[in-house]
């Protein structure tokens, strides 16, 4: 008995060229709430197909992630709480971009008063997207290096553990579930890549990534 072979999936260049077959175009937008943090859109849209459908989303002005890198090699992490699912969280320090600013400047600023220390090396990594699904936010991802100890200034109500840990616990701890966080899981990524020569990054301080832009 002859058994047919299944079909070959298309790669990527087997594919149409551009995305008009698969965009979707707004008819017409409404916000539905407007918090400290969230704005909350429902978008009326037209599909590829001509029929239409709606679209909930969050509009967010993105965030930076900081990766810091201590002179022993060690990781610089946090814990904190995160109230949506009770339960304290294992992160890269991270913060919420201000409207226009520089990722460097938000950089340096979360990482300055959440952790207390301040870096003389910068890397731009690069950006993530965690909820494609739902947000606009992204996140940049920032290493930084050459770093000195100074003292915290956290934020009105905020509250959490900054603490060191080598790449290998960490990654211990995203393979046992202990670590879900989906950009600290990129962040090790990346970490894991450039560590490996895999991937390349540009260290620069402060001004010079300010200056380049």
């Amino acid at each position: 008995m002859t058994i047919d072979a299944k079909p070959l999936l298309p790669t990527l260049a087997d594919l149409p060229t551009g995305d008009e077959h698969l965009i979707e175009r707004q008819l017409r937008s409404e916000q539905v709430f407007r918090g400290r943090l969230l704005d909350v859109r429902r978008d009326h849209v037209s599909l590829p197909d001509g029929g239409e459908a709606t679209r909930e989303y969050i509009v967010h002005n993105g965030a930076v992630m900081v990766i810091p890198l201590l002179d022993d090699g060690r990781l610089l992490l946090e814990r904190q709480y995160r109230y949506p699912l009770q339960r304290a969280m294992i992160e890269f320090p991270a913060g919420k971009l201000e409207a226009g600013e520089a990722g460097i400047r938000c950089a340096v600023r979360e990482l300055r008063e959440e952790t207390g220390y301040e870096a003389t090396e910068w890397a731009y990594a690069g950006q993530l997207h965690n909820a494609i699904a739902y947000a606009t936010e992204h996140i940049q991802v920032w290493l930084a290096r050459g770093l000195t100890a100074g003292p915290r200034s956290l934020d009105e109500g905020e509250f959490l553990d900054a603490f060191a840990a080598t790449a290998d616990e960490l990654a211990g701890w995203c393979r046992d579930g202990a670590v879900t966080d989906a950009k600290t899981l990129v962040g090790l990524l990346w970490l894991q890549q450039w560590r490996a020569g895999l991937w390349d990054l540009a260290w620069k301080s402060e001004a010079e990534h300010l200056t380049a832009g």
